[in-house]
C-alpha cells in the first residue's frame, strides 16, 4: 500500500557532509520513498544547532525548520554515528528540540514510529548506540520500528550516490524506511475510522 499523504522526516550524519550516517538515512529514506511516502531529509550541517535551551523560546530559521518538520511528519528516520560508544552531541541536541512539541497535540513523538540507525567503525559501538536512539525514542514516547540498523562503515562502504555493494545492509535500511512508512500508514487509517466512528456517533 501506497500513499503520498504519509510525511516522513530523515534525520542524520555528523559534521562532515556526506558521512556514512548521512548516507545511510538517505538510503532508509529511499525506502521510505519507494514505499509511497513523501520524505523531507534534514541531514549533516543543517543539525548544527544551538544547544537546545529551556529558558529562552528563541529559535534559530534552522531549529525552528526542524521541529516544523517533525511537528507535521507522521514519522520519524534517525541515524547518527557513534562517538566514543554513543549518539553523537550533534545528533542528541537536534532530538532535544522535540523538547519544543512538549505541548503539542499530540506531544513529542506520541503515536509515530521511529526508525533507528546507527553507524560506527566497529560493531561494539552501533550496537551500543543503536539502544541510546531506541532509549531516547521510547522517552519521547515513539515507537521504535521492529528492525534497526547497526552499519559497521570499516565493513559497509558507500559510493557517492548513496547505494553500497553490501546488499544486506542496503536492504536493512531500506526495509527500515519501509516499515515507519507502513506503521505510519496503519495509524492514519486508524485515527480516520476513529474519527469516522466519532462523527457517526455525536
Amino acid at each position: 500500500m501506497t500513499d503520498s499523504s504519509i510525511s516522513i522526516v530523515a534525520i542524520g550524519g555528523s559534521t562532515r557532509p556526506d558521512s556514512s550516517s548521512e548516507r545511510a538515512v538517505r538510503l532508509a529514506a529511499r525506502g521510505a520513498q519507494e514505499a509511497g511516502a513523501h520524505v523531507t531529509t534534514i541531514t549533516g550541517r543543517e543539525l548544527m544547532l544551538p544547544i537546545y535551551d529551556t529558558e529562552t523560546s528563541d529559535r534559530t530559521p534552522q531549529a525552528l525548520a526542524l521541529v516544523e518538520a517533525i511537528r507535521g511528519a507522521h514519522g520519524l528516520l534517525v541515524a547518527s554515528p557513534s562517538y566514543h560508544g554513543g549518539v553523537s552531541g550533534m545528533m542528541k541536541n537536534a532530538l532535544d528540540y522535540i523538547e519544543d512539541l512538549a505541548a503539542h497535540d499530540p506531544p513529542y513523538l506520541h503515536g509515530r514510529a521511529v526508525g533507528c540507525i546507527a553507524v560506527a567503525y566497529g560493531w561494539q559501538a552501533t550496537v551500543s548506540t543503536l539502544q541510546q536512539l531506541r532509549q531516547i525514542t521510547h522517552a519521547l514516547r515513539g515507537w521504535p520500528t521492529p528492525l534497526g540498523a547497526t552499519i559497521n562503515a570499516a565493513d559497509t562502504r558507500f559510493a557517492e550516490d548513496g547505494s553500497t555493494a553490501d546488499a544486506a545492509a542496503a536492504e536493512q535500511l531500506r526495509t527500515i524506511g519501509q516499515q515507519v512508512v507502513e506503521f505510519a500508514t496503519m495509524r492514519s487509517t486508524l485515527t480516520a475510522s476513529s474519527d469516522i466512528a466519532d462523527g457517526q456517533t455525536s
